[in-house]
C-alpha cells in the first residue's frame, strides 16, 4: 500500500476527525430532543419504540450491503454522498408532521446514516493503517464531542422554548455545506484492494461484530431512553433530562482520549473485560437511582467505560483481514449497529409490559457478557499496522487473519 504525502494524510485525518464530529452532532441535537419529537406528535413510548425499529432496521439492511457496494466503488465515493444526506434526512424528520411519515423519514435517516457511519469507520481505519499508529478513539472522541455540542444545544434550545421542528431543522440546515466541504480531504483507496478476495470473511471478524453489538445496544439505551426515563419516571423538566446525552458524551470522550494508549498498555482482553464490568455497574446505577442526579451519574459511568469498546472494535476489524479492510469494517458495523435496532426497541416492549426502568435493568446481563466475550477475544489481535498487540504480561502474538482461536 502506498503512503501518502505527510501532508494529505494530516488533511485526511482533519477531515476525518471532522465527519465523526459533524455526525455527532446531528444525531446528539435528535436524541436531546428526544422528548419533544414524542410531545410533537402525541407518542407513547412504544411509538418511540417503532420509530428507532425503522432507523435501526434501514440502517442494519445499509450497512450490510456496503461489505458488497465498497468493494465496487471504495470508501471514500460513499462518504462522500452520505454526510450530506445524513443532514438532509434530519430535515425531514424534523418536518414530519405525522406518525406515518415519521416512520419513512426515519428509515431515510437510517439508510443515509447506514452508509457514512460504515465508511466514516473505513476511512478512519484506512487514516490510521497508513499513519502506523492507532487513531480510532481519537476519531470517536470526535463523534462525542459533536454528540455534546448538539446535545447541549439542545439543552438550550429547549430551555428558550424554542420549537423541536426549528431546533433540529436548524442545525441540520447548518450542518449541509460542511458536510459537503469536508468531502474533499478524504483519502482515495483503489477499489481492487477490497476484490481481490470474495470469500467468506474470517470468524474473527464476526465474533469482533459480537462485541460491538453489545456495546452500541448499551450505547442505544442512553441516547434514546435516557430523556424518557428521566422525565417520566424521574419527573424532571425536558431541559434538565436533555442534560443526560450531552453529559453522557463528556464521560464517552473523556475515555476515548485515553483509549488508544490503555489498549496499547493493557491490550485488548483486559481492555474489554474492564469496560464490561464497570458498565454493568452504570447501568445499575441508573436503575437503582431516586434521583435525577443519581440517574445522570449512571449514565455518566456507562459511558465512560463502554465507550472504548466500538472504536476498538473498528480498528481490529480494519487490520485482521489484510486486502478486505473496507468489507471486514462494513460487516462488523453491520453486527454491531444491529444493537442500536435491538436495545432500545427490546427495551420499549418490556417497559410497555412493565416499567422503563425495568426494560433499561435488561442491560446490566449485555454489559457483563461483553466481559465474558472478552475471554474469547484471541490474544495478540494484530493492531493498525503498527505491529502485534502486547498483552498485560508483555508477550505479543499476532493471530493470523484467516482464523480466529475462538
Amino acid at each position: 500500500m502506498q503512503t501518502p504525502p505527510a501532508r494529505a494524510l494530516r488533511r485526511a485525518h482533519r477531515g476525518v476527525l471532522g465527519t465523526f464530529a459533524l455526525v455527532g452532532v446531528v444525531n446528539g441535537i435528535l436524541a436531546a430532543r428526544l422528548p419533544g419529537l414524542a410531545a410533537k406528535l402525541g407518542l407513547d413510548t412504544g411509538d418511540v419504540g417503532l420509530v428507532i425499529l425503522s432507523w435501526g432496521v434501514a440502517a442494519t439492511l445499509t450497512m450490510q450491503c456496503m461489505r458488497w457496494i465498497v468493494a465496487a466503488v471504495g470508501n471514500r465515493l460513499l462518504l462522500r454522498i452520505g454526510t450530506p444526506l445524513v443532514t438532509v434526512s434530519v430535515g425531514l424528520i424534523a418536518l414530519s408532521p405525522s406518525f406515518p411519515l415519521l416512520l419513512a423519514a426515519a428509515a431515510g435517516f437510517g439508510v443515509t446514516s447506514g452508509v457514512a457511519e460504515a465508511m466514516m469507520n473505513a476511512q478512519g481505519s484506512l487514516v490510521e493503517r497508513r499513519a502506523g499508529r492507532p487513531m480510532m478513539n481519537g476519531f470517536h472522541a470526535g463523534w462525542s464531542v459533536g454528540a455534546v455540542a448538539g446535545g447541549l444545544l439542545a439543552v438550550l434550545l429547549a430551555a428558550l422554548d424554542v420549537s423541536y421542528t426549528a431546533s433540529v431543522l436548524g442545525v441540520a440546515a447548518v450542518a449541509l455545506p460542511p458536510a459537503f466541504a469536508l468531502g474533499r480531504t478524504y483519502l482515495d483507496e483503489p477499489a481492487e484492494e477490497e476484490t481481490e478476495q470474495r470469500g467468506n470473511l474470517p470468524a474473527i471478524v464476526y465474533l469482533i461484530g459480537a462485541v460491538a453489538f453489545m456495546a452500541l445496544l448499551l450505547e442505544g439505551l442512553v441516547a434514546d431512553w435516557s430523556g424518557l426515563l428521566l422525565t417520566r419516571e424521574l419527573h424532571t423538566t425536558e431541559a434538565v433530562a436533555a442534560l443526560a446525552y450531552p453529559l453522557y458524551e463528556v464521560a464517552t470522550f473523556t475515555g476515548r482520549l485515553f483509549g488508544d494508549r490503555l489498549r496499547l498498555r493493557f491490550g485488548s482482553r483486559l481492555l474489554l473485560a474492564a469496560a464490561g464490568t464497570a458498565t454493568a455497574l452504570g447501568v445499575l446505577l441508573v436503575v437503582l437511582a431516586s434521583s435525577a442526579a443519581w440517574a445522570i451519574a449512571g449514565f455518566g459511568l456507562t459511558g465512560l467505560a463502554v465507550c472504548i469498546v466500538v472504536p476498538l472494535c473498528m480498528s481490529l476489524a480494519g487490520a485482521v483481514v489484510p486486502g478486505r479492510s473496507d468489507a471486514a469494517i462494513a460487516q462488523v458495523s453491520a453486527i454491531g449497529y444491529a444493537g442500536l435496532l435491538v436495545g432500545p426497541v427490546l427495551i420499549g416492549f418490556v417497559a410497555e409490559a412493565s416499567s422503563l426502568r425495568t426494560g433499561i435493568a435488561t442491560a446490566i446481563g449485555v454489559a457483563l457478557s461483553i466481559a465474558v466475550a472478552a475471554s474469547r477475544m484471541p490474544r495478540g489481535l494484530p493492531a493498525a499496522g503498527f505491529g502485534a498487540e502486547q498483552d498485560p504480561a508483555g508477550a505479543s502474538a499476532t493471530v493470523p487473519a484467516g482464523r480466529s482461536d475462538s
